[in-house]
């Protein structure tokens, strides 16, 4: 009886579950069982009487919420159960807030507790008034620039003979007479005076990242990196291949523009803006881009593979791209990515999540021989890909299954020291990032997809 993204199963009660509580009360609600296991076993709570008092008078006096606390009956077993419902104010714990993703709890700290705390609010960090800015701080060329962008898809309204500051209103980045942020990061003359960081940093290494050639680092507002960084990449760190057909010169592009394109605005739109710079990486054989700021909460690595409903970060900045034409608001941007490296003829990217942000990294279609004299190539790229973008934890899972492959979620645990329920989210991510899958169900074995 696997745990779920709303069922929590636990043998005893400890007053540390209060956090599970919190978790759930901040997501999507849910159930918590007191006195059944992972596989479904009640065992007896000799405690349930005083156990039916305590847990609600500490989930009341710990957090200010109710909860609907039962006692349940099986074949004269006695367990508990927890109905959390979801609350659309945010639910502390003692000064600490948690939140329920998948099959895991996970407490909010710096960044993340922030776009929380304002989701709660019915507020998204780029909705917000920047109380310092004046429509001095817009730049003019650039909301002219993007007007003129907008021209071809038709989504803007009419702007002919409108100021700066009622074209900004036109787009919904104004209350009153004061400025929203997101209309700092499209349109400022100096964002990063505002907001640190909002720069991409771009540099040209050889084989890895220790082999550092040289670096920009393009700086100003989304309509000015946009267009900066594709002429910095064209000019500086990627090679136009040159073939011949008859006596004709051909150039082919080294990646495909339209998964790049993607790839930029999705970091640009979809970011983290009090977080670190956007880094791309441009290597001998791989290209990667990274932004911090992880997957919405509810969407999953391997929903991005096929239709999904866009659920953008920052949805101001989100609208007025989609306004100028930039992006669609359907959530096709990654498969984009991937059907444009398709018909480029280069392997499937890697989409994954890293060091608390969102990489993408394309793969260059080579054959050759290496060190050891095997065929080597793009599959070799994104393995080595996958690889890089496994943490230390699941590392240790691979190992564990290389060495065993019909080992239980149970032995697993057991070796690392850890509970079942975090064996199956490593589990998840895993399959997600194309490292291990199940061959078969209860009586199936591991099959390893990558070599580690």
């Amino acid at each position: 009886m696997p745990e779920q993204q709303n069922i929590e199963y636990k043998q005893s009660w400890h007053d540390d579950y209060l956090k599970w509580v919190c978790g759930f009360a901040n997501a999507i609600g849910g159930m918590i069982y007191i006195g059944i296991d992972n596989k479904g076993n009640v065992s007896h709570l000799a405690d349930y009487s005083k156990l039916m008092e305590d847990i609600p008078n500490k989930i009341r006096n710990s957090m200010g919420i109710i909860c609907d606390v039962q006692l349940e009956d099986k074949e004269g077993m006695k367990y508990i159960s927890i109905k959390v419902n979801p609350y659309s104010v945010a639910v502390s714990l003692r000064g600490r807030f948690y939140y329920r993703t998948g099959s895991t709890k996970m407490e909010l700290t710096g960044v993340e507790l922030n776009e929380f705390l304002l989701k709660k609010a019915g507020k998204t960090w780029d909705d917000v008034v920047e109380e310092g800015a004046t429509i001095k701080d817009i730049e003019e060329k650039s909301i002219a620039k993007f007007i003129e962008d907008s021209r071809e898809k038709g989504r803007m309204p009419d702007t002919k003979g409108l100021s700066v500051f009622q074209i900004l209103e036109k787009l919904q980045l104004t209350e009153g007479r004061k400025l929203k942020r997101a209309a700092i990061v499209l349109f400022g003359k100096n964002p990063n005076r505002f907001y640190p960081n909002v720069q991409v940093k771009i540099g040209r290494f050889g084989k890895d990242s220790t082999d550092l050639k040289f670096q920009e680092v393009v700086e100003g507002n989304l309509v000015q990196m946009l267009a900066e960084v594709q002429v910095q990449l064209n000019h500086k760190f990627l090679t136009r291949p040159v073939d011949f057909v008859g006596m004709q010169r051909v150039e082919k592009d080294e990646y495909p523009v339209a998964a790049l394109r993607e790839m930029m605005l999705n970091a640009l739109v979809h970011r983290t803006y009090m977080g670190a710079h956007i880094q791309l990486r441009v290597y001998d054989n791989r290209l990667s881009i990274w932004n911090e700021g992880g997957l919405p909460f509810g969407l999953t690595l391997g929903e991005l593979k096929g239709e999904h409903n866009s659920r953008p970060r920052n949805p101001k900045i989100a609208k007025a791209c989609f306004m100028a034409g930039y992006i669609d608001t359907w959530g096709r941007g990654t498969l984009k990515i991937y059907n444009s490296c398709k018909e480029h003829g280069l392997p499937e990217p890697d989409i994954l999540e890293k060091d608390g942000g969102f990489m993408v990294v394309l793969h260059k279609v080579w054959q050759g021989v290496d060190e050891s004299g095997a065929i080597g190539g793009a599959i070799g790229g994104a393995i080595g890909g996958v690889i890089d973008s496994l943490t230390d934890r699941q590392k240790d899972v691979l190992k564990i299954i290389k060495e065993n492959n019909d080992v239980t979620y149970k032995g697993i645990a057991e070796k690392l020291a850890i509970n079942e329920s975090a064996v199956g989210e490593h589990i998840k991510r895993l399959k997600e990032k194309g490292a291990v899958k199940r061959d078969g169900s209860t009586r199936g074995k591991w099959v390893l997809l990558i070599d580690i």
